[in-house]
């Protein structure tokens, strides 16, 4: 598999039809049924489109089995959102102590 580039834009209605990507169907289906990526009516979200990329340099480059690769883009998920949750309790610390 070669890897490719995936340029997206953060637009959430914006959907692309997986006849555009260079990659085999069977392998995009391969990859909703796993819950890595959602595909619906044949399009893919916008937004899915970085997780896709993720996905495919886990498995491509580091040779990780793509049930491994749903695991490890679920754990990376929930750290950006505990991240993010982390932020703003610190900032609403910061101003309850101003």
């Amino acid at each position: 598999m070669t890897l490719m580039r995936i340029y997206y834009r953060k637009q959430k209605e914006e959907r692309l039809s997986i006849n555009q990507l260079e990659l085999q169907p069977e392998m995009l289906q391969l990859f909703h049924e796993l819950g890595i990526i959602e595909i619906r009516e044949g399009y893919i979200n916008a937004q899915q489109l970085q997780r896709l990329n993720k996905a495919i340099r886990l498995n491509a480059c580091l040779g990780v089995n793509l049930s491994g690769t749903a695991i490890i883009l679920d754990l990376l998920d929930k750290i950006e959102q505990l991240q993010t949750e982390n932020a703003l309790l610190r900032r609403r610390g910061e101003r309850e102590w101003n």
